[in-house]
């Protein structure tokens, strides 16, 4: 512990004019050795609380090279969450005193930790507490909280780590930083490690607001703390602060208190790995990544909102030491798991599923339930005898087919958690999928293993192709999938997961932001089975041909035999009619299961069919298109080509994959009622639907209920709704905002119910338009647009100030216009003339923008900005 000393520099209080930080709350202590703190602390906000008001203590601890600048918003903000919040300048850092020598023995993790006991002895701070803490303070907070649990009310984080794994090396940015003399000439001698650190703002910070955190930094001498903080990151087991950092990352695991995790995911020094890290010591934590956020969270993302609101949701009714919130201890229906049908057909000669990707011929590969039983048995037991365990993530890149199959019922067998992001997200929007969900092993093919080893995907990577040694060593493949299940042959499976396990992580299209995440238990997953099952009468005798993924995974929970036709998965538009053919008849199939961008290739391609071809798609029974609406002409045209099949089109989305379904007829007989939207049909049983009416500013304000035509934010319940998002709490949070008790979740579609209790959909909330007379679904008055013979499709976005919005409508046309731009004056007029609502525009573009899973969500927000760029005089360019 650091001692005053003739020469060292004293602790000081800020100066006046920092922006966004008050002098008042500035302020010095002295600890029983003699050391000098700076600190900010709110109490005077406090001072006329009542001591029953206030709740606790935030102690905030920065990192290096911040100071406790780095919390003014919380600072500020605390009292009125009735938080007391102290935020602390290490010593030899921020205005906190100084050493009189800068070339002493830096500081190691140990005396810090020990150092901030000493400061909250002489404030004489008691519980309850809440530490807080970013970079290398969130290490020395969470020592205070192993050491100090009577007083531990919660622990919160922003970048930060606890564990330095021995095979990994440290960031680069670290090492270099580390590297010999590079050590003093950038941390002490130049500024060069405060000026990167600062430069790593996302959006650049303010210059009055960077010059606030070089305030205390400005010499040399002054940043010798920085050097110091540097020196004793523990590189390797050797160094001497490695077994303090060993210590508390042993007993972060064993906190039972409530935890809240605020992650930047641009961050080169605290990556993902260490929020995974942190994830699997506090398990119970509620994690949320700001997709744009960096190392420097506090500064680009809004968080103090969030913090306080954990505070009074989450810290307060719990108390000191209380835990938090766990799964419901009720009563659990009857739970099967998804391998059930699997189990009991092991001994069945038939066929499960066929591949006719390695078709020879006309003859598909079938593999028979006996046959798929056996390897999935091995695989399962060949991932766990490579350590794979439960509750690890896999993450799958393998075209559908036997071998998915197989692994992901293997994964779910032995407790893996399946991690699902399918390529049509794209390489970037993959690249996002596989870092936020960071799996802890990666099974691919080859095409995925270049993908994995070129961007930096995590996790331990398994072929599922053969591969020559050379290959293997260029794309890190550590295990082949083959050598995998010969490793698992007769030998014992670990128990099997329970129904509140997590099983899957599914990624949304990304058609309103980046694609989520999304988290299904085991019971969830056999609840939307059962579903699917009773509603659809699927059984042992059906044949299920699936284009959709999802769906394809479930035809052994199903007991069917399945295929996916020959297409490329992450281009629906691929698949043809006569591929939908030859997949009905190699699986005798009576059930056909494809996306809206799927039907339309389909029936474009419907004239390359023969005679045969037809006949194999009249013996199909059921026909099912999900993902997004779809029309009734476009419909009649598919079922054309299945005469004799029971057209569906089910409502749902990632988060709740069934929610209502309507047939064919329901589809014709909707189209003479007066409503505007998609109408979706009545929801399945066991599913709930409500709406929260849209008050004038477009917001869903209103009480959830069942009055028909209301205008509002669908709700949905069922018991194959989510778990929640993956580390994305706020969105959890925002979904479950003043919702009936149970779980309900906001889906961010609007529309409204009729008085036959049938939903229809509208369109989305971020793509409502807010007009002077109040808030304006855009999919009504584009079914009106759409009536125009030279429309093929049609966008209605609006355009100019929240509150005063115009309409305009952006056409699609027949054939496809090659100019963008303003519409003719003809069909400008033919547009306007259908539409019920004003336009003050109409115009062309030669293709819509959609989302990359189904490529039929059109991408409204991108319309609108473009739209608004051609209004306003901008370059006219495709959208």
């Amino acid at each position: 512990m650091v001692t005053a000393r003739a020469g060292a520099r004293a602790a000081d209080t800020v100066p006046p004019g920092l922006p966004g930080l008050e002098v008042r709350y500035s302020r010095v202590l002295t600890d029983a050795c003699g050391a000098q703190w700076h600190y900010l602390d709110n109490l005077p906000d406090l001072a006329d609380a009542a001591d029953e008001a206030l709740e606790g203590t935030v102690l905030a601890v920065h990192g290096n090279p911040t100071w406790s600048y780095l919390w003014r918003r919380l600072v500020a903000a605390g009292a009125e969450a009735g938080w007391r919040v102290v935020a602390v300048d290490q010593l030899e850092m921020g205005l906190s005193q100084r050493a009189a020598d800068p070339a002493d023995r830096y500081r190691t993790l140990p005396e810090r930790v020990a150092d901030l006991a000493a400061f909250t002895d002489a404030l004489g701070l008691t519980g309850p507490v809440v530490t807080l803490g970013h970079d290398w303070g969130g290490v020395v907070s969470l020592g205070w909280a192993v050491d100090h649990p009577d007083r531990l009310a919660g622990v919160a984080l922003l970048n930060t780590a606890v564990h330095q794994p021995d095979d990994v090396p440290l960031p680069a940015p670290l090492r270099l930083a580390l590297a010999g003399p590079v050590l003093p000439l950038g941390t002490r001698s130049t500024r060069a490690f405060l000026e990167t650190t600062l430069a790593l703002a996302r959006p650049a910070l303010p210059a009055h607001v960077a010059d606030a955190y070089r305030l205390p930094y400005r010499r040399a001498d002054e940043r010798a703390g920085i050097e110091g903080f540097v020196a004793d990151i523990p590189a390797g087991r050797e160094h001497p602060s490695r077994p303090e950092l060993d210590r508390i990352a042993a007993g972060v695991a064993a906190l039972k208190v409530p935890a809240l995790m605020l992650w930047g995911p641009h961050d080169p020094i605290f990556s993902d790995r260490y929020l995974d890290d942190l994830v699997h010591r506090l398990p119970h934590a509620h994690v949320h990544r700001f997709a744009d956020a960096g190392h420097l969270v506090a500064e680009d993302a809004d968080w103090v909102g969030p913090v306080t609101g954990w505070l009074r949701t989450t810290v307060e009714p719990s108390g000191p030491a209380g835990p938090s919130a766990g799964p419901s201890a009720g009563p659990q229906p009857p739970f099967v798991p998804l391998w059930a049908a699997l189990d009991a057909r092991a001994a069945d000669a038939a066929p499960a599923v066929l591949d006719l990707s390695a078709a020879e011929g006309s003859v598909a590969r079938s593999v028979t339930w006996r046959a798929l039983h056996r390897q999935v048995l091995r695989v399962a037991a060949g991932l766990h005898a490579i350590g794979v365990r439960r509750g690890d993530r896999v993450s799958l890149l393998v075209e559908p087919g036997p071998t998915l199959t197989a692994l992901v019922y293997a994964c779910l067998r032995i407790g893996a958690v399946v991690v699902v992001a399918d390529a049509g997200l794209g390489v970037r929007g993959m690249t996002r999928a596989q870092r936020g969900a960071w799996p802890q092993f990666v099974v691919a093919q080859r095409k995925g293993l270049a993908a994995a080893r070129t961007l930096g995907w995590p996790g331990v990577r398994i072929s599922a192709d053969a591969l020559s040694p050379a290959v293997r060593r260029a794309l890190g493949v550590e295990h082949e999938l083959v050598d995998v299940a010969r490793a698992g042959q007769g030998t014992d499976l670990p128990p099997e997961p329970g129904p509140l396990d997590e099983a899957a992580v599914l990624f949304t299209s990304g058609s309103t932001g980046p694609a989520k995440g999304v988290v299904y238990t085991h019971a969830q997953l056999s609840a939307l089975r059962d579903v699917l099952a009773a509603h659809l009468d699927v059984g042992a005798g059906t044949g299920l041909v699936t284009g959709f993924a999802p769906f394809a995974l479930l035809g052994p929970a199903l007991g069917t035999r399945s295929v996916t036709p020959v297409m490329d998965v992450s281009r629906p538009r691929t698949l043809t009619a006569r591929a939908v053919a030859d997949a009905v008849r190699a699986a005798d199939g009576d059930m056909v299961f494809l996306s809206p961008a799927a039907i339309l290739n389909v029936v474009d391609t419907a004239g390359e069919l023969d005679a045969a071809d037809r006949d194999a798609l009249a013996r199909v029974r059921t026909f099912l298109s999900t993902g997004a609406p779809i029309g009734a002409d476009l419909l009649a045209a598919a079922a054309r080509l299945m005469p004799r099949a029971t057209a569906h089109t089910p409502y749902g989305m990632t988060e709740c994959l069934l929610v209502t379904d309507i047939t064919g007829d329901g589809v014709r007989d909707a189209a003479a009622e007066p409503d505007d939207g998609v109408c979706v049909g009545v929801p399945l049983p066991g599913v709930e639907v409500l709406v929260s009416a849209l008050d004038a500013g477009g917001a869903a304000t209103g009480e959830p209920g069942r009055a028909p035509g209301v205008l509002g934010e669908v709700l949905v319940r069922a018991p194959h709704l989510k778990q929640r998002y993956d580390r994305l709490w706020l969105t959890d949070r925002a979904a479950e905002r003043d919702t009936p008790p149970g779980r309900w979740h906001r889906t961010g579609d609007v529309g409204h119910l009729d008085d036959a209790g049938r939903l229809w959909i509208e369109g989305r909330l971020a793509h409502v338009l807010t007009t002077a007379d109040g808030p304006l679904a855009p999919v009504g008055p584009e079914q009106h647009a759409e009536r125009v013979a030279q429309v093929r499709r049609a966008a209605v976005v609006g355009v100019g100030p929240a509150g005063v919005q115009h309409a305009v409508a952006v056409v699609e046309t027949l054939p496809a216009t090659r100019r963008p731009g303003l519409a003719p004056a003809r069909l400008a007029a033919a547009v306007r003339g259908a539409c019920p609502v004003p336009l003050v525009a109409v115009l062309v573009a030669p293709r819509m923008p959609t989302d990359v899973r189904h490529n039929s969500k059109i991408d409204r927000a991108r319309l609108a900005a473009w739209a608004d760029g051609i209004l306003t005089g901008g370059r006219v360019g495709a959208p």
